[in-house]
């Protein structure tokens, strides 16, 4: 299974090389390779539903279930470590790929906190 991921502009660029590395069946781009440096929230959204690209950020508006319904998504992986360096973005994504799977990622809710990982998924995700 290929997934496609966008690393939003609040995660370090750096970390796509990170990503790539362990994962190097997915297809990892950041929004400043697709043109999408300085737009809005919802412009990347957007961006990433047409692409079909699970979205990694900082940012809790991607993570409103009420403004993003689950299931309505490729996937959203929500990163709330602080503070937001690269080593603990790295940490935080290595813990995500040690205990999930791929087939687990696609139209889920992510929540990755400095102890767990919480997920929420749609039914027609099982």
């Amino acid at each position: 299974m290929i997934l496609r991921i966008l690393l939003d502009q609040n995660i370090p660029p750096s970390v796509c090389e990170f990503v790539r590395g362990r994962k190097p069946s997915w297809e990892v781009r950041h929004v400043n390779d697709v043109g999408l440096r300085g737009a809005t929230d919802d412009t990347i959204f957007r961006w990433a539903q047409k692409d079909g690209s699970l979205v990694i950020t900082f940012d809790e508006d991607f993570a409103d279930a009420r403004m993003n319904p689950i299931g309505s998504h490729a996937g959203v992986v929500r990163l709330r470590v602080w503070p937001t360096t690269v080593e603990n973005t790295q940490a935080a994504l290595a813990r995500l790929f040690d205990s999930i799977t791929d087939e687990e990622l696609p139209g889920s809710l992510l929540i990755i906190d400095q102890r767990r990982i919480r997920m929420r998924r749609s039914a027609r995700h099982g």
